[in-house]
């Protein structure tokens, strides 16, 4: 019990001591998490510190009625703001993830702002409100004895603290609380965990085109001119239909290229031409497709005999890496353009392979980095499941047969706990999973207790 408040007091205000400190950590992410470590910590201070004085004196609660409301009113209050934190950055990660490009138009700062206000104000309206109007307490007028035994001890007895709420503000807080937040955030990571299967999917054919290409490239090296020239030209066909309005779709075909296994898999893979501006896109051409769900993707192809060979691959590798940070992007319109040049010695093309093989590489490295950030906020759900789905089901379930489902106050109290002990969790489950924050929480230990400046090496991106 002492060290669960100890962990969450000492893990959460690391949190933000280190964001403050290191530049590096101020991301737009986390400011969600700086904002729900101090809900953590408020959790810890008002409603940990409250409910251990009560287990420690036996039971008693010694600061009167008032403040009795006081404790329940911010032990739901910031327990559920705690969790609308979590609920707002499984949100964040999705539109980071699953769809990029609406992302910077969508979690601009004043949206940020809107829903960190709303993980703030919204716990009142469940906690002091209702509790210090008296709404949430239990209707006894079917059972006039129990009323009138609960107001005896609360005014003869003001050493308990009881907080016996009605089936309505069961309902409706649970809900607020946990439920409702608890199945959003399972459909965001449901989503994030299968466009991250998805985009894992995508890099290894994109890997195994690479590795492919490059023997081919060797292989076909003493090969004539005719037939280098001839492998590398593309041939547009547009499809038989067309939505009205929007210009026609086109399939490519090619005939013995060197790059064979990667145009088949990218091919198959949508672009867009954002990343050009107005006049490269008209002496430019790269084929553009409208998908089934709106989405673009880059299609790996060549720059036209117009544009020297040297910068027309340097302008398909900025675009590349550019764009592959943005899968998924929706709503765009089409255009079309065709690459109709490439290289055509031995030279060229193993250094254009070089190229892409780095490309993938940045990419990979890319995806890795964004999706363990995912992965980590996905075992902070599961924490949160693990903690409080528990005392969410005894809560509900009690308040729905009342007396009938009576709990053993020793059960309640543990039920308490295990929720109060993802508080504590959060810091923990990032100073392990999270290389940024570990090196971050060492450096802040090491300025703050100088005693242990020896036990870590001073990480080199916060010198």
């Amino acid at each position: 019990m002492i060290s669960i408040i100890v962990t969450a007091l000492l893990g959460n205000a690391l949190v933000i001591a280190s964001v403050r400190r290191h530049r590096k950590l101020r991301v737009p992410t986390n400011r969600y998490v700086v904002s729900l470590a101090m809900a953590d910590l408020l959790v810890a201070i008002c409603a940990m510190t409250f409910n251990a004085s009560v287990e420690l004196s036996g039971g008693k609660w010694l600061l009167g009625s008032i403040m009795c409301d006081v404790w329940n009113s911010m032990d739901v209050y910031f327990s559920t703001a705690s969790i609308l934190h979590l609920c707002c950055i499984s949100v964040d990660r999705y539109y980071a993830i699953v769809r990029p490009l609406e992302y910077p138009a969508i979690m601009r700062t004043v949206t940020v702002t809107a829903m960190l206000s709303s993980a703030w104000t919204l716990p009142a309206l469940i906690s002091f409100i209702p509790i210090f109007m008296g709404w949430a307490r239990r209707n006894f007028h079917d059972n006039p004895t129990s009323f009138m035994q609960l107001k005896m001890l609360r005014l003869l007895q003001s050493q308990i603290c009881m907080f016996v709420v009605n089936l309505p503000y069961a309902v409706i807080s649970s809900c607020v609380s946990f439920w409702i937040p608890g199945v959003v955030m399972i459909i965001m990571y449901c989503k994030i965990y299968k466009e991250a299967v998805r985009q894992r999917a995508a890099l290894s054919r994109a890997s195994s085109s690479t590795v492919l290409n490059n023997v081919h490239v060797r292989r076909s090296s003493g090969g004539s001119r005719h037939h280098s020239r001839t492998s590398h030209q593309l041939l547009l066909h547009p499809s038989d239909a067309s939505d009205y309005g929007r210009p026609p779709s086109y399939r490519a075909s090619a005939a013995e290229l060197n790059i064979e296994n990667e145009l088949s898999y990218l091919s198959s893979l949508k672009i867009s031409p954002l990343c050009f501006s107005r006049s490269l896109f008209l002496s430019l051409s790269l084929l553009l497709s409208f998908s089934k769900h709106n989405t673009v993707w880059l299609l790996r192809e060549r720059i036209m005999r117009t544009v020297p060979s040297k910068h027309s691959m340097e302008i398909y590798i900025v675009c590349r890496v550019s764009l592959w940070r943005q899968l998924d992007m929706q709503h765009l319109y089409q255009s079309h353009l065709l690459a109709n040049h490439v290289p055509n010695n031995r030279r060229d093309r193993e250094e254009e392979t070089t190229r892409f093989s780095t490309s993938i590489r940045q990419q990979t490295k890319s995806w890795r980095a964004e999706h363990k950030a995912a992965r980590t906020l996905g075992i902070i759900m599961g924490a949160f499941l693990l903690c409080w789905l528990p005392f969410f089901l005894w809560y509900l379930i009690t308040s729905l047969c009342g007396e009938a489902c009576y709990c053993p106050d020793t059960v309640v109290s543990v039920l308490f706990w295990i929720g109060y002990f993802n508080s504590a969790l959060n810091p923990l489950i990032y100073a392990y999973f999270n290389r940024d924050f570990r090196d971050a929480f060492k450096d802040t230990l090491k300025s703050a207790l100088p005693c242990c400046a020896n036990c870590w090496k001073t990480p080199s991106q916060f010198v």
